[in-house]
């Protein structure tokens, strides 16, 4: 599943000469779609990439079950990827901190503090960074500044974990008509459960630039990052409900902070797998997920 500050101003995922097709001529630092009878090995082998560092650079890639259509990243000739880490990553268009942290696994203030003198907000295309993995060799910059200042831990209730059975029985009075997180948005996924029964969030596609706002007043009770949902505010409001905001590309409060309704708490991330700026949003009630649309007008 997205971000301001993006490396590029129309914020398009970087492809091969033909992205349809993963045996054309220049794929490497593109991203290319598996055809019919790929194999990781065989693309690797088309782009001169050694597995391994493929499937580094693909971590959420099972190669025993690729599937038609499916995206996969071609590293390029200036990017390394140890098994302990740091990367040596390249940015490309629409390529942020938090979109970079997702997709490794690590947190978007571990990549701040690797590198100290680069601008995350003017990110440029080609550019080389290290990206240090969570658990792996930890890069020896400097960590001082705010970013690492920013809580990384994941101790916080994840919105993508299993979740806890719905909630049920009715609403609080005071949970009525509150106002939607952003001001400009689409549904591009329903709470509720997905094909397989698994009970998922909403997801909201917006607009590059758009921020996401406290729904209600509340305090803030996690501000950081979280595996695979880059950025995370959590609100706690009156009547034991939470709101949870993910998907972030940057925070813009703290934890414990006190918020009031349409207090900006995240500016919303661009997705290289959707290519678009989404924001992930739950409602919780005692810690069990509700339906949002039970609360919003």
């Amino acid at each position: 599943m997205l971000l301001a500050g993006c490396a590029s101003p129309s914020g398009s995922v970087q492809r091969g000469s033909d992205p349809q097709r993963s045996d054309s001529p220049g794929i490497s630092g593109g991203w290319v779609v598996v055809q019919r009878g790929d194999t990781l090995g065989t693309i690797a082998a088309r782009a001169d990439v050694p597995l391994a560092r493929l499937q580094r650079f693909n971590p959420d890639v099972n190669p025993n079950r690729l599937a038609v259509g499916q995206r996969l990243l071609i590293p390029t000739q200036q990017e390394r990827a140890p098994s302990g880490g740091p990367y040596r990553y390249q940015i490309r268009p629409g390529d942020t901190y938090s979109a970079v942290a997702r997709r490794f696994g690590t947190t978007p203030a571990r990549i701040q503090s690797a590198n100290p003198g680069v601008e995350p907000t003017r990110l440029r295309v080609g550019q080389v960074i290290q990206v240090p993995l969570r658990g792996g060799a930890a890069a020896t910059a400097s960590s001082s500044g705010a970013a690492a200042s920013r809580p990384s831990s994941t101790s916080a209730p994840a919105p993508t974990s299993t979740p806890p059975p719905p909630a049920t029985g009715n609403i609080p009075s005071s949970a009525r008509n509150w106002p939607w997180p952003l001001e400009d948005y689409r549904i591009v996924r329903a709470y509720g459960a997905d094909n397989h029964g698994t009970l998922q969030p909403m997801l909201l596609a917006t607009n590059r630039g758009a921020q996401a706002k406290a729904v209600a007043d509340g305090d803030v009770r996690f501000a950081g990052s979280m595996r695979q949902l880059g950025r995370v505010v959590i609100v706690h409001h009156a009547d034991n409900l939470q709101s949870v905001y993910a998907l972030c590309d940057s925070v813009l409060v703290t934890d414990g902070a006190r918020v009031t309704r349409g207090t900006p708490l995240c500016d919303v991330g661009f997705s290289n797998a959707t290519e678009r700026f989404d924001l992930l949003f739950d409602m919780r009630l005692g810690g069990k997920p509700i339906d949002p649309r039970r609360v919003l007008r």
